[in-house]
């Protein structure tokens, strides 16, 4: 699969994601994608268990903001924030492609926290 193509199999991904369509969002995947959250130490194996699990979200996503795509080849990196009860959270999705499908996704979550006053100095705020 071309870049171009995988870039817009990745914003169609998102978007559909941030319009709470389960349908589309999970079109990307292949039917045996492994999806990891390391934090939690889970392991979600299957495009059909993907999607059951995201469609029975209790606290479904309010808000949805990509904020870049990187990648080349079958590894493509997406960062995001994504808003849940009020709350934000820093994600950043890792997606590995073969076929045109992703076969492996890892994802990041991130609370965000109040910059410590030591560092003012030597960086700016709005990253």
């Amino acid at each position: 699969m071309e870049e171009e193509q995988i870039r817009e199999a990745l914003n169609t991904h998102w978007r559909a994601s941030a319009a709470g369509d389960v349908n589309a969002e999970h079109d990307i995947y292949d039917d045996d994608v492994i999806c990891d959250y390391p934090q939690s130490g889970e392991r979600i194996s299957g495009r059909h268990n993907l999607q059951a699990l995201r469609s029975h979200h209790p606290g479904k996503p309010s808000g949805f903001h990509v904020r870049r795509i990187v990648g080349a080849g079958d590894l493509w990196i997406t960062e995001y924030t994504i808003n849940y009860q009020g709350q934000s959270a820093f994600t950043v999705s890792i997606m590995e492609f073969r076929n045109g499908k992703v076969i492996h996704e890892t994802q990041y979550f991130a609370d965000p926290f109040e910059a410590p006053a030591w560092r003012s100095q030597w960086v700016q705020s709005g990253a």
